[in-house]
Formats: C-alpha cells, structure tokens, sequence
C-alpha cells in the first residue's frame, strides 16, 4: 500500500504516521545511502586535496587521458567516461526509482504527491531566479542557472540517516519523494537545454534498443528475478549499445540509464501476484545495483568530477568574487530552502491542510536546506554548461562543494535541534 498523503507530509488525517512496511523500507534505504554519501565525500575531499598538491600535474593527467573508438565517438577522456557513462548506473537507479513511484509508490497518485510535487517545483523555480539575478549582464555565467537547482539525495539522505534518528517518518518520506521529483525535473533539464544537436539515426536506434530491452525484462521477469547473474550477461550489453547510441545522437548519454530503468517491470504478473509475493522486479534491481551506483558509479565520478585547481588563497579570493559563486552558492544554501518551504506553505493554504501538529515550519525548513546539497547532478550540469578548463567550470566547482557543506552544516544543526526535541517528546 503507498503512503497517505498525510504520511507524506505529515499532514493531520486518519494515519498520522507511515507504515511499518514503508518505514522499513525508508530506513534501509537510508543505510544504504549513508555509506555511499560517506564515500562519495571522502573521493571528492581526496580530489581537491591532490588537485592543489604538488602532485597536481598526475591528477589532472589521469582525469584527463583518453581512451575509446573515435569512430563511435567513444573516445573519451576517463573524467568525461565518469560523467557520461559511470552516472548513467546512477540514473538508471533514479529511473527504477521513479517508476516504482509512480507505479506503486508515493507518486501514483496526484493527490497524494501534490504537495512533495509542488514543493520540488518550487525548490528548482526560486533558485534558479536567484542564480540568474546575481550574474544578470553576463550571457556565458547566465548558462549555468541549472546547477543549483538538483539535489544530491545520496549526500541528503546520508546527512539526514546521521542526525535524524528520531525524527518523523513523515519527514523522511517528504525528503525522498521530494528528491525524486527533483531528479525527475533534472533530467528534463539536461535533456532539454543542454542538448544542441540531435543525430536522428542514432536517437532512433537507441529507442529500438531500448524499446527490445524493455521487452525482453517484461516476458522474462520471472527468470531475470531468479538468476542475478542473468541480467548482466544479457541486459547489460543490451543497455550498453543504447547507451552508446544515444551518445553518438548528441543527447546526454545518461538519459539512456532513466530510459532503460523505466522500461523495468515494477509489478508482477497478474497470476504472479499474491499477499506473499516477493517484490517485483525493479525492487530486486535496486537492492543489486545500488551498492554498484552508490559504492563505485557515482563516487569515482565525484573523485574526477570535484578536483579543481583552486590557486591558493589568492585563487580563493577570486573565485568568491565571482557572480558565478556567488549566485550558486545563493541559490542553493537560499535559494532551495525559500523555495521548498514557500511551495510548501503555498500548496497546504490552497488545500487547507494543516500540518500534523508534531510537525513545525521548521523541519520543512529544515528539509528545505537540506535539499541545498547539490553535489552529483549539479557537478554534472556545471560540466555541462561551462568549457572544460575555464574560469566559470572550474568557480561553479568550488562553489557546488562549498555550497553543499554550508548546506549540510546548517540542516544538521537545524534538523538536530528537532531531532532532540523529538528525542525527548517520544523517551519513556
């Protein structure tokens, strides 16, 4: 059963609280979460600090070897393989996430997920306005208006999992609905604006191919969900080839891992289906391949993605001077907060819906900060909307890093205030 709205948002109807099996499933998640976001951390701390080393020169030179088939327009260099193919694992996650949304999750209904919605909406609109504010005049610094507008939920749900403890599940729910919307929202970004031309060819194969692996998960769900190994021995070279088709027709080639996750069965069979039937199998999916994304994908691409040349204090200085750093850094430590919360509090008046009386603005807000650590997708559209190398890619880099710190240090200390308050309100 998916959760109630009021689950959602902790709203004050019949079930005050989540379910015991979506608790279950929140907390587990959350596990695996944090030690991805630990990891993911750790690489990219470990980046920065060889990027400014004497060692400098070996960093760079790894990050940017090349190595591929140049007539598939497969040579790459490792940085951009990181980007371009290691994350598509990770949006392939975001895809089977998505789709267990909609199809039997929190998502499914569009009055259970207006609020979440709304609020996510709300969390692109406001700091995006803010970004394109502060660097207004400036046409090349006025492309990066996308990077503060994702949230990294690997690194929220790590911070959140840290310091929250005894807080509500309602809350937790409202921050991973309203990441996955916010993914969803990403990735229509990057398809959208940050494609310049499209191969048609290409585009064309690559949904034939995905269309034929969709089709295949479909008729041999059964046997993909007994045997583990079955999955990569045919679906992974099936989804490698749409993967590179649809690199070569010009879109973002991680858009082939959404793809390919939305054609996973979320539900079984009709005959299948029963009050013990094991969980479809997107839901096996997740629990094989997101140690893969959280463990490996999306850390070695924070590891080649975070590592910038920062110049010592003098290049420091500069760097904050720029409208670049500063609108990212506004619009997601600001900017995301404001937005969430104003939507938020804009959506419950409209519906006049009361928060659930164990719930305060403040853990909204709180959530909304949170959802301020952009990280991954906002590292990966800052390398989208500037030249490799320049001023701005290299600034809007130390701004996402900085950024999301200040955004994690700040919803720690608030959401651990309501954490203990919560604490003491539930002790025996």
């Amino acid at each position: 059963m998916s959760p109630s709205p009021a689950r959602i948002l902790g709203i004050r109807r019949k079930f005050p609280s989540a379910s015991t099996a979506e608790s279950l499933r929140i907390g587990d998640l959350l596990r695996k979460e944090t030690v991805g976001g630990i990891l993911l951390v750790a690489l990219a701390i470990v980046a920065l600090g060889w990027a400014n080393s004497p060692w400098a020169e070996s960093y760079f030179a790894i990050r940017d070897f090349e190595i591929g088939y140049e007539p598939w327009h497969l040579r790459l260099s490792i940085g951009a393989w990181a980007a371009d193919g290691l994350l598509a694992i990770f949006f392939f996650l975001v895809g089977l996430e998505l789709k267990r949304e909609f199809v039997s999750g929190d998502l499914r209904k569009f009055s259970t997920a207006i609020v979440p919605i709304f609020a996510a909406i709300g969390g692109v609109i406001v700091p995006a306005v803010i970004y394109l504010a502060v660097t207004a005049g400036s046409a090349e610094a006025s492309r990066g208006w996308a990077i503060p507008t994702a949230t990294d939920i690997a690194f929220a749900v790590a911070v959140l999992a840290v310091i929250g403890s005894h807080l509500p599940s309602a809350l937790r729910i409202f921050l991973l609905t309203l990441a996955v919307v916010d993914d969803l929202i990403a990735i229509g970004i990057i398809a959208l604006f940050y494609t310049e031309t499209v191969e048609i060819v290409p585009l064309v194969l690559a949904l034939v191919v995905i269309a034929g692996y969709g089709l295949i998960a479909q008729l041999y769900r059964r046997f993909f969900h007994l045997r583990p190994t079955a999955a990569w021995l045919v679906l992974l070279p099936i989804g490698v080839i749409a993967w590179a088709l649809l690199h070569a027709s010009g879109i973002h080639a991680t858009i082939a891992g959404v793809l390919l996750g939305f054609t996973i069965p979320v539900l079984h069979r009709k005959a299948d289906r029963g009050t013990d039937a094991e969980p479809g199998l997107a839901e096996v999916f997740e629990h094989r391949f997101r140690p893969l994304s959280a463990g490996i994908a999306v850390p070695v691409f924070a590891f080649f993605s975070a590592g910038v040349a920062i110049g010592g204090a003098e290049g420091a200085i500069a760097a904050f001077a720029d409208p670049v750093v500063l609108g990212i850094m506004l619009a997601l430590v600001l900017g995301k907060p404001i937005g969430i919360t104003a939507a938020t509090w804009a959506v419950t008046r409209i519906r006049r819906i009361d928060l659930d009386p164990d719930l305060r603005w403040l853990d909204i807000v709180g959530v909304g900060v949170l959802a301020g650590i952009g990280f991954t997708v906002s590292l990966l559209v800052a390398e989208l909307s500037f030249a490799a190398g320049s001023e701005a890619h290299d600034h809007a880099k130390v701004a996402i890093l900085t950024a999301s710190i200040v955004a994690a240090v700040v919803a720690s200390v608030l959401l651990g205030i309501r954490n203990r308050r919560y604490r003491g309100t539930h002790a025996p």
